[in-house]
């Protein structure tokens, strides 16, 4: 591995770039705007996860509901919060009635440049199926936002993988209270 400082691309691929930048090497999503995570609640207080499998960590993992803004042909200048409500739909069913930004950061500063949009979704209306988009087959599981801590701990016990960022989420609705 050579320690040379010199700016630059090691390798690309479909979705991303393999970048250095001084000593530091990472990745980034080239043709990305932002990343929307949907911090989701329904009306009569049940939290909004999904469950999908992610080829990275080999397992099924529980997630909020989320999304790359801009990644695709034709969604240049794709506005964020359209974008977020676009992906709420597209992986639960559900479109939001107010989305409110909470907070940015980034999603692992170590390793990508990646910058993830915290969005509270509510006045949630169940308006498809979901699922994602092909090949995604997206599970949509709505614990009551009470006992959240413990469903998740059970999935845990399961195998599944929780991502952090379901604990960050839970954070800002306990701020809420």
């Amino acid at each position: 591995m050579s320690t040379a400082s010199s700016d630059g691309i090691l390798g690309e691929g479909r979705f991303l770039t393999l970048r250095r930048r001084k000593t530091w090497e990472f990745v980034e999503r080239p043709k990305v705007a932002d990343v929307a995570v949907l911090i989701a609640t329904t009306p009569d207080g049940q939290a909004v996860f999904v469950e999908q499998y992610r080829e990275p960590v080999e397992s099924r993992t529980i997630e909020w509901p989320a999304g790359l803004v801009g990644d695709e042909d034709g969604r240049d200048g794709e506005e964020l919060l359209e974008a977020a409500n676009r992906e709420l739909e597209e992986e639960t069913g559900f479109r939001a009635g107010a989305l409110e930004i909470l907070q940015k950061s980034p999603s692992s500063a170590g390793l990508t440049s990646e910058i993830i949009t915290f969005i509270r979704a509510t006045k949630l209306k169940k308006v498809g199926e979901g699922g994602g988009v092909e090949g995604e087959n997206i599970k949509l599981h709505l614990p009551p936002l009470a006992l959240a801590d413990a469903w998740l701990d059970e999935r845990a016990k399961e195998g599944l993988l929780i991502d952090p960022k379901v604990y960050a989420g839970l954070f800002f609705l306990s701020r809420e209270r």
